[in-house]
């Protein structure tokens, strides 16, 4: 199944997010600057972002500015992953140009950029609120392969750049702490 990454990858966060609790929304998180709520709301306006984006509706900019948290976000986020993983699995979604205000990327390409923020997300809301970072392990080795892949040090760094620099992991770390650690994430 073409889009089976991503419906790894929301499967995972559903569970990560079934086990938040209220008390925890302004907790910090290894996204310096948000607490879970801003984490929460990034993933969940992310999978309608995701759904209007690949089925070439404009850019989603209204759901990510909801603020889910404050709401049934587990609901919600049923709700945008199933349009994501519907509009991941239409015929032709692999091979079409999608149009974001970032760029443009093929299918597939947008498809897995989707997967790994989720699952990073996840790993980072799992993290914040002590749950088991050692998530989809399978999936997130697939993700660090095609990040190490996609990555490199010229789009690192402070921002305005998309990705912090990689940070150490320890030996025999899982491959989420992993994937996290390229990403730039304290493990």
């Amino acid at each position: 199944m073409a889009n089976g990454p991503y419906e790894q990858a929301t499967k995972t966060a559903k569970e990560v997010l079934a086990r938040v609790q209220p008390s925890q929304l302004d907790d910090p998180t290894p996204c310096e600057s948000w607490k879970v709520r801003d984490v929460i709301n990034h993933l969940v306006g992310g999978s309608y972002f995701f759904a209007a984006s690949t089925n070439g509706e404009e850019d989603g900019a209204a759901a990510r500015a909801t603020d889910f948290a404050s709401g049934d976000f587990k609901s919600a986020y049923d709700e945008g992953s199933a349009q994501a993983i519907a509009a991941f699995g239409a015929p032709g979604a692999m091979e079409k140009t999608v149009t974001v205000p970032f760029g443009q990327f093929p299918g597939a390409a947008w498809m897995a950029l989707a997967s790994t923020d989720t699952l990073t997300h996840a790993w980072d809301l799992a993290k914040a609120t002590g749950q088991s970072t050692d998530i989809a392990p399978e999936l997130a080795e697939q993700l660090l392969a095609g990040a190490r892949m996609a990555i490199s040090d010229e789009i690192r760094g402070d921002e305005p750049m998309p990705f912090a620099k990689e940070q150490p992991c320890p030996d025999g770390a899982s491959a989420a702490d992993r994937l996290a650690a390229f990403l730039g994430r304290s493990v």
